[in-house]
């Protein structure tokens, strides 16, 4: 059991009034209260324009479980009640039908946070193996024109993950791999993760940059807080993940990926962000403006170069218009995927918004599918 996991662990009852019905979704999505109320408000029919209903969408992070793995992820008895209600276990008609609802052709699956990257040894290699084959022989097989998947990699041993992941791509035609943040205390720059790196790379598949919670230490420092006659752990459990924590690891570790030269030592490696691009477009000007002076001797291209070279961008769970407009004002649209972090956010709602979008046919046609056909090689 992880550190973290042997602290939530002592989370109390009243946990239930945090994990019930919109607000445990909203939590899951990264949502504040007033962003929920805005989103439902902005969700009215009467305030969604009726245009683009013909538009096909590739859904690229869209999250399922099983009963194992939630046996050894959740946190406590409420946990485990709630990741059962999500709809996260369902991959069948059920899921199938919100799709044609909102009109979703085709899900990406990921296995949810934290999949099985920090379970050690045989074992995680062994619970890699099983996910992903349960995915390829259950819905992708059931469903093999509405589903795709990123492998589950056992990232405790690297060199077992490449293997992982070829297994996967060339055998039951995965489209890449997602990893969530952490991998005990490093992140995919450490030289240990090369093996990986290079197989995603001479695969040509990209590797998707989920978040996850920080170790022990790092929690610590940054996200333990107190406050006398007053339990803090689930506040600053979310404070350390969906709430901020997750957005700025994220941002962090996709910085650390190019000041280390890992793109220069794999130019083809490509990355995929979530979150409309975990707070870079805020950021952009400052990284890019104060950081080239310092890296423009150690790096083979201008440090904004590999934000447009290597890394592409999904729409998973923040639909607002205003952070759709600020990506695209530094990434190209040909970079950007629609995604819906399902089930953590609502797929009609989703779809809906971004129909609604003041963006060119031409330019909502390739967030919407064709960018994601072009990376993934697959076809609506």
């Amino acid at each position: 059991m992880s550190p973290i996991e042997k602290r939530l662990k002592s989370l109390a009852m009243e946990r239930r009034s945090f994990l019930s019905g919109a607000a445990a979704v909203g939590a899951g999505a990264g949502l504040s209260a007033p962003a929920m109320a805005a989103r439902a408000a902005a969700a009215e029919p009467s305030v969604i324009a009726l245009r683009d209903q013909d538009l096909k969408f590739i859904a690229t992070e869209e999250t399922y479980t099983t009963d194992e793995l939630i046996a050894r992820n959740a946190i406590n008895d409420e946990h485990i009640e709630y990741l059962k209600g999500t709809g996260l276990l369902e991959l069948g008609a059920g899921r199938i039908g919100a799709m044609d609802e909102a009109g979703v052709n085709i899900q990406v699956l990921s296995a949810h946070t934290p999949g099985v990257q920090n379970v050690p040894g045989q074992e995680g290699i062994d619970f890699a193996y099983r996910l992903n084959k349960m995915i390829a022989a259950g819905p992708m097989a059931t469903y093999p024109k509405r589903y795709q998947a990123y492998a589950t990699l056992p990232l405790q041993d690297p060199e077992a993950s490449a293997d992982e992941l070829e297994r996967a791509v060339r055998e039951d035609g995965f489209v890449g791999a997602m990893t969530n943040g952490f991998i005990g205390t490093k992140f995919l720059d450490h030289p240990d993760f090369d093996p990986l790196l290079a197989r995603a790379e001479a695969l040509d598949v990209p590797i998707y940059l989920h978040p996850g919670y920080p170790p022990e230490a790092v929690f610590d420092i940054y996200y333990r807080t107190t406050r006398p006659g007053n339990d803090q752990t689930f506040q600053n459990y979310i404070f350390s993940g969906s709430g901020y924590g997750w957005h700025q690891e994220a941002l962090t570790q996709c910085l650390r990926l190019i000041i280390t030269g890992t793109f220069d030592r794999f130019p083809r490696l490509q990355m995929i962000v979530g979150h409309m691009g975990e707070g870079l477009p805020f950021y952009y000007e400052r990284i890019v403006g104060d950081m080239s002076e310092s890296t423009k001797d150690s790096l083979n291209k201008p440090l904004g170069q590999y934000f447009s070279d290597n890394f592409w961008y999904t729409t998973s769970a923040f639909f607002q218009d205003e952070l759709l407009h600020l990506l695209l004002r530094y990434v190209d649209v040909d970079r950007v995927m629609f995604a819906i972090d399902y089930p953590f956010a609502d797929m009609k709602h989703g779809t809906d918004w971004f129909r609604a979008v003041d963006l060119p046919r031409e330019a909502k046609e390739k967030i919407a599918f064709r960018n994601a056909e072009k990376l993934f090689g697959i076809k609506v």
